[in-house]
């Protein structure tokens, strides 16, 4: 099934399944990130735990100076993905790649890092998403996750590893956590 959306002042279009998250359209949570997340429009940024792609895709077509590189555990999520980045036209800026968070990506950094965390994985993938931010981060580099539960968890532990984390905005039930590193 394909899907269109305007997001951050560009038209995006999607490849979905039944076997993807939110494959009916751009969940809420996501589209919170998607249009408030604060990034360069040049530099490298990391879509975490991708999908199908919503995140990183929108923003390499709304910055054409931004690369992405986006990472999934799922295999059929990779592929729609890459599916996507090549039917939005930014496959030349956004880099897929297959694993378990940081894993694909150890010794890159980022200026950004955004992430909407799969609440099927429960808070224990969101604390070594958040621990393991700062080595992949340049500084002033930014982590942004948006959560609908465990956020005020989430941001104890974000306020661990970046002290002067804290809250960017809450709407709809959905909260969007900001850190820079320093």
């Amino acid at each position: 099934m394909l899907i269109s959306d305007a997001l951050r002042g560009v038209t995006v279009e999607f490849y979905v399944t039944g076997d993807v998250f939110s494959p009916r359209g751009v969940d809420e949570g996501t589209r919170l990130l998607v249009e408030n997340a604060i990034v360069p429009e040049k530099g490298v940024v990391l879509d975490l735990g991708c999908g199908y792609g919503v995140i990183g895709i929108t923003l390499a077509k709304a910055y054409p100076g931004l690369r992405v590189v986006m990472v999934d555990v799922n295999p059929r999520a990779v592929e729609l993905a890459r599916m996507n980045a090549r039917l939005n036209r930014v496959e030349d800026r956004v880099t897929v790649l297959l694993g378990d968070l940081y894993e694909p990506v150890e010794g890159m950094v980022f200026d950004a890092i955004l992430s909407n965390p799969p609440l099927a994985a429960g808070l224990e993938t969101t604390e070594r998403l958040i621990r393991g931010a700062p080595r992949h981060l340049r500084s002033g580099g930014s982590l942004q996750l948006v959560m609908r539960k465990g956020a005020a968890k989430a941001l104890e532990v974000m306020r661990r590893v970046f002290p002067e984390a804290r809250v960017l905005l809450r709407k709809k039930g959905y909260t969007v956590l900001y850190a820079e590193k320093h």
